[in-house]
């Protein structure tokens, strides 16, 4: 039987921080196969990191997390930083992980982390399940790369954020801290994993063909007019007010999203930066993306409230602990960065939310800076101010 446990600090040194985050966390030590670790990019990661393995030796794989992270305690952040850990204890589970440094080709690097994942987990088949957590760049090739190796197995995951969107984030894996890269984890197990992968957002009416795309994320036009023309149209704004990072924070209540095949998962493109030279010509009102979009396919303007950000959060867990044929024994809930930006202040009422749905389950939500995971008869894919909830059985 599956067991988990949360442990968190917000002691001021980075290396007390992993020691006591470790020690609250700790399980059975031969039955320990994983945690999931989440801390502030204020940290010293690597300090972090020698506290907790000074602590347990089991295999260790997260990311710094933006802004704070959610534990069955409350929403933990401070001015000094944070940490927070997950373990899973089982002694019929099996977990192999591993990463691997950014590089010229990402497809490679994801079918080389793929293969050792493997071997680390003394196997030669593909796993039952899989968490990847990647620098926010080339998630889709480092996905692909590992689908090359396994197949299509179900994932759930997100990207490494910082607190500014400044590229200070860092992706966590046993002993190893690394700027840019992935990280897997895979799971071999009898154990149910069922994951709840979506934005929660409504569509509008508004929606285009997209007409030009450079270097995968650069949105340059819908139905040949300039992308962030377009969008200004549509939100029935001047795109002077839309230029930089303020789409990026304007765009969270108003994202972009993109319909898979069969219609059953509308993944989140979100808006990033604006940009204009001022010229309004469809070369210079381009949108750059969190993700990837591609040629002679719809987008739609998606839109919430900040009252559905949080609703969106209940209904999801919801709808990840309904697809359990057993009792839940932990839940890892990847909670966009964005989105919790958004929501401000009023991050306590997502807490309550998730308390009244996992009830005495052990959770942790860190925020992210794109999210991946998938949906009924969907593909694995990945995306952007969105929720990955994942719920893990006891049995």
């Amino acid at each position: 039987m599956l067991k988990s446990k949360v442990g968190y600090s917000l002691k001021e040194d980075s290396y007390d921080v992993g020691v006591e985050t470790a020690t609250l966390a700790k399980q059975e030590k031969k039955d320990t196969k994983l945690g999931f670790l989440y801390t502030s990019c204020k940290n010293d990661v690597k300090k972090v990191l020698k506290g907790v393995y000074d602590t347990i030796d089991f295999p260790v794989i997260g990311c710094t997390s933006n802004g704070g992270i959610i534990v069955p305690d409350g929403y933990i952040t401070s001015e000094n930083g944070f940490a927070g850990m997950l373990t899973l204890a089982d002694k019929d589970l099996t977990v192999g992980v591993a990463c691997k440094e950014g590089g010229r080709d990402p497809r490679a690097i994801g079918r080389k982390v793929a293969i050792e994942a493997v071997e680390n987990a003394g196997s030669t088949r593909a796993p039952a399940y899989f968490y990847m957590v990647a620098s926010p760049k080339e998630e889709e090739a480092y996905l692909m790369g590992i689908q090359d190796v396994i197949g299509r197995v179900p994932m759930f995951g997100g990207s490494a954020a910082d607190d500014d969107v400044n590229g200070n984030w860092k992706i966590i894996c046993n002993d190893k801290v690394l700027d840019d890269g992935v990280a897997v984890a895979f799971f071999y197990t009898d154990n149910e994993m069922v994951t709840s992968f979506t934005g929660a957002y409504k569509e509008t009416k508004n929606m285009g063909l997209i007409t030009e795309v450079k270097n995968h994320r650069t949105l340059v036009s819908i139905d040949g007019i300039s992308a962030l023309k377009k969008y200004a149209q549509w939100s029935n704004v001047k795109p002077s007010t839309l230029t930089g990072e303020n789409l990026l924070r304007a765009s969270v209540t108003k994202p972009l999203g993109i319909k898979d095949p069969l219609g059953n998962l509308t993944v989140i493109r979100h808006p990033m930066f604006g940009n204009d030279n001022g010229t309004r010509t469809v070369e210079d009102d381009t949108i750059t993306l969190g993700n990837n979009v591609v040629e002679n396919t719809a987008i739609i303007q998606l839109e919430a409230t900040l009252d559905d950000l949080i609703d969106g959060v209940g209904a999801t867990v919801k709808d990840v602990k309904k697809q359990l044929y057993t009792n839940p024994a932990a839940y890892i809930l990847i909670h966009d960065g964005a989105r919790r930006m958004e929501i401000g202040d009023r991050i306590e009422e997502v807490y309550k939310q998730i308390v009244k749905e996992t009830k005495d389950v052990p959770f942790i939500v860190p925020f992210t800076f794109g999210e991946y995971g998938y949906d009924e008869h969907s593909s694995n894919i990945c995306g952007g101010l969105m929720l990955s909830f994942t719920a893990i059985g006891e049995d």
